[in-house]
């Protein structure tokens, strides 16, 4: 069964340790997910995510100016990051582990996410809405992310280690009925 993103209510984050003691998070504005759950083998689910590289939002122009530069993110070069899942590890009912590949700057690395699938409901209009968290994190090294500067104090300003937090409500999809597909043709 195919669902529709809400991205109004989803989010794609990114946070790391500034100077070795405060959190920095970030925002992907603009992304897209193509998700297939096959609710009764969830272990037949996929999902492919691409955030917009130059979306970055982190609060501060300055910032998010460098992150998309050559230092960081490259945008210009590589304007899109994508998730594109290989399996699904059903842990329970309700928690599984996604892997697939994730590509960052041209830079393709196996990553696993740690998933929970957050409920259902349906809306107002009487679709179906689920909801689902999913959790990472990863080296930004291994992605070609090395722009760093020591500190006179020991350690780094920007660390290493990325944590991604993705949530996501998504909205059934619902064939269009045969006879207005027939009329629309």
């Amino acid at each position: 069964m195919a669902w529709d993103l809400d991205p109004v209510h989803s989010l794609i984050e990114v946070s790391v340790k500034h100077m070795m003691v405060s959190t920095v998070k970030g925002r992907f504005k603009k992304f897209t997910v193509d998700l297939a759950l096959d609710e009764q083998n969830p272990e037949n689910s996929r999902i492919d995510v691409t955030a917009d590289a130059a979306s970055i939002d982190t609060g501060q122009e300055m910032r998010d100016n460098h992150l998309r530069s050559p230092d960081f993110l490259d945008v210009a070069n590589f304007p899109t990051i994508t998730f594109k899942s290989k399996r699904v590890e059903r842990q329970d009912e309700e928690h599984a582990r996604v892997i697939g590949d994730l590509t960052i700057r041209g830079v393709t690395k196996e990553v696993a996410f740690d998933a929970a699938f957050e409920g259902e409901i349906k809306d107002m209009q009487g679709k179906r809405r689920a909801a689902f968290s999913a959790k990472s994190s990863i080296n930004r090294k291994d992605f070609g992310l090395n722009w760093n500067v020591a500190l006179e104090s020991g350690g780094w300003l920007v660390s290493d280690k990325v944590q991604i937090a993705i949530e996501l409500e998504v909205v059934e999809r619902v064939p269009e009925p045969a006879e207005a597909t027939t009329a629309a043709n």
